[in-house]
Parts: C-alpha cells; structure tokens; sequence
C-alpha cells in the first residue's frame, strides 16, 4: 500500500497528507437504502467486515468521544466509558456528531474532525496490517495502518466493541 492523493480532498485526507501518513483511498458506490453504511462498504470494497471500521460518538460524562469499531459489532458503552475514565457514557445525538466533527452521519472519519475529541480505537484493529475507516463522505473510505490512525489522532486501544 503506498500513499495516494486522488483529489478526495476532504479534511481527513488533507490532514493525512499533512501528517505524511501512508493511506489508500477506497472509494464504492454508496446506496442511500443500504441498512448499514458500514456493512455496505465491506461488501462494496470487498473486504472482511472485522477490517473495516465505523466511527461512532459518544457522550462520556458530558463531553463527546470517539469510538471506532469493526462494522460487524456494536460499541459498548460501559467498556468505552471506562477506556475514557469515565463513569457513564450514551450514544451522542446526530445532530450533534455532524456539528462537533463536521461531517455527516454514514461518513463521519475519525480523523479530521473540526475538535479533537479523545479517541478510543477497538484493540480488534492492531490484529490486522490495514483498516478502513470513513474518509468523510458516504462511499469513501480510507485504509491506512491502525497506529498511523492512532498516531494522528491521538488515539487509544482498548476493547470496546462487542457482538450483537
């Protein structure tokens, strides 16, 4: 995997530039009916679900977070409001996640948010070289090493993710 700069230009991949981390760009068709924008990128891009990511946030005693799970899972609360040192955390409004990070739900990236919001990155993610995250719009994701995602947002592994 070598880096590519293919004119995505969203703010994630202008802030991956800038950081000189290695990345490709993977782009699909997105479909507005699909049920699971993070299923529908593994299937679309052909790749196992366990490796791609869904960024999701969260409110941890008041103040939003990241947490970043394979598509295939859900996150779990008590586990990342833990890995926050937080004593409670919720899913954080819609409405909210687009304004705080300035992307749209279904393609919310982890990286380039408008804040730097603390990040926590399920532990599943250092079994696999590469994995795929939203590169800030629906049908576009990036893949890129989970410590170079770690690297560029400051980010954390613990294990929150948990099956359905």
């Amino acid at each position: 995997m070598g880096r590519r700069r293919t004119g995505a230009g969203t703010p994630a991949t202008v802030m991956l530039d800038r950081a000189g981390v290695d990345y490709e760009v993977r782009r699909y068709e997105h479909d507005p009916a699909a049920d699971s924008y993070g299923l529908e990128a593994a299937v679309a891009l052909g790749v196992e679900p366990a490796r791609v990511f869904k960024t999701l946030l969260v409110e941890a005693d008041g103040a939003l977070a990241v947490g970043i799970v394979p598509v295939d899972t859900l996150l779990d609360l008590k586990a990342v409001a833990a890995a926050l040192g937080a004593k409670k955390a919720v899913m954080a409004q819609p409405a909210d996640a687009e304004r705080v990070t300035g992307y749209v739900v279904g393609g919310i990236s982890p990286v380039g948010q408008r804040r730097r919001l603390p990040t926590v990155l399920d532990a599943s993610a250092l079994d696999h070289p590469t994995i795929l995250v939203s590169g800030g719009r629906r049908g576009l994701d990036l893949e890129l090493a989970p410590h170079d995602l770690l690297a560029v947002v400051a980010g954390s592994t613990a294990q929150v993710a948990r099956r359905a």
